[in-house]
């Protein structure tokens, strides 16, 4: 079948409210917030557009609601000029949204976020025409049988499948020996394993479910993988963070450019982080998406913030 795309994302989207508070209050307290800002973000809608603006080509498959954050969603994927022919507008449903705290001392951010179910995307509105098109699929864990039968289609045609997961959803089990690189987050692999050290956790998934890479992003700390039997550690690169979110979604899209285009696992991992801390320079999950000319440049100048962790524990399983 024609590969008429590079990346083909299955997932979530959303549209932020953001809040910019000189510094998060103690609980019960209240601050004045400086600016509140209405911005497109979302796990996989992000990513995708990642992999847009780094020239790939790139489509998204989801749903979006029919009121204003819908429109101001589907604004912005045009606008990134990422394919929406498979994105179903759900009548009469409200996007999913998130309102983010944004502590303008740190740049980190809290997030409190709500999707209506009417939202939800059945297996069967997945054919395999829609993922056989392209040369990558990526995906989230939300809606889990949805998901899995993407993946299973990707398996199928030979596509190799990245996953961007965050916690534990039921029936995940059954989209993991379908994943080729699994991108979690921090918590992630201790929390599926019930081993808190990372190393054991990621070699004890990655020997359960025989995917070619078991990885974790690590926030200020950037990112550690398991690949060809070795750990490779890649620490964060330190910027002036002005807002940490949609980091790792960035994170995932430039990992999805970094396979495909062939890059060794030590410089996707340093590309990626590369990436995702030039997103924090700017407010809003895609504020500060660059080029893969900045994103090297910040590779070779910049300052990186080594975690004593991984450093000194490299290590075969």
């Amino acid at each position: 079948m024609t590969k008429d795309f590079d990346v083909v994302g299955v997932g979530l989207n959303a549209t932020d409210t953001l809040l910019v508070v000189p510094h998060f209050p103690a609980y019960g307290g209240k601050v004045p917030f400086h600016q509140e800002i209405l911005s497109p973000g979302g796990q996989v809608a992000s990513a995708v557009v990642t992999c847009a603006k780094l020239g790939l080509r790139a489509k998204y498959i989801g749903t979006v609601g029919d009121d204003e954050r819908g429109r101001v969603q589907m604004d912005s994927l045009l606008g990134s000029g990422v394919n929406l022919d498979d994105v179903q507008l759900r009548r009469g449903c409200a996007n999913q949204s998130a309102y983010i705290i944004i502590d303008q001392s740190t740049g980190e951010r809290t997030v409190f976020w709500s999707r209506p179910e009417c939202l939800a995307i059945a297996p069967d509105q997945i054919t395999d025409e829609m993922i056989a098109c392209a040369r990558l699929l990526h995906i989230d864990g939300h809606d889990t049988p949805a998901v899995e039968h993407a993946a299973r289609i990707a398996r199928k045609h030979g596509i190799p499948v990245t996953v961007d997961v965050d916690t534990i959803y039921p029936g995940f089990d059954r989209v993991l020996p379908y994943v080729d690189y699994l991108l979690a987050s921090s918590e992630f692999p201790g929390r599926w394993t019930k081993d808190e050290d990372p190393f054991r956790a990621l070699a004890t998934i990655q020997k359960e479910y025989g995917m070619k890479v078991a990885a974790m992003t690590l926030g200020a700390h950037g990112a550690l993988a398991l690949y060809a039997g070795e750990y490779v550690y890649s620490p964060a690169f330190v910027v002036n963070c002005i807002d940490t979110t949609g980091a790792g979604d960035v994170f995932h899209g430039a990992f999805c450019y970094a396979v495909l285009q062939g890059m060794p696992m030590g410089e996707a991992l340093d590309f990626s982080n590369a990436m995702a801390a030039l997103n924090c320079t700017a407010l809003g999950a895609r504020g500060g998406v660059r080029s893969e000319a900045e994103a090297r440049q910040l590779m070779g100048h910049v300052e990186r913030r080594f975690h004593p962790e991984f450093v000194d524990k490299p290590r075969g399983r």
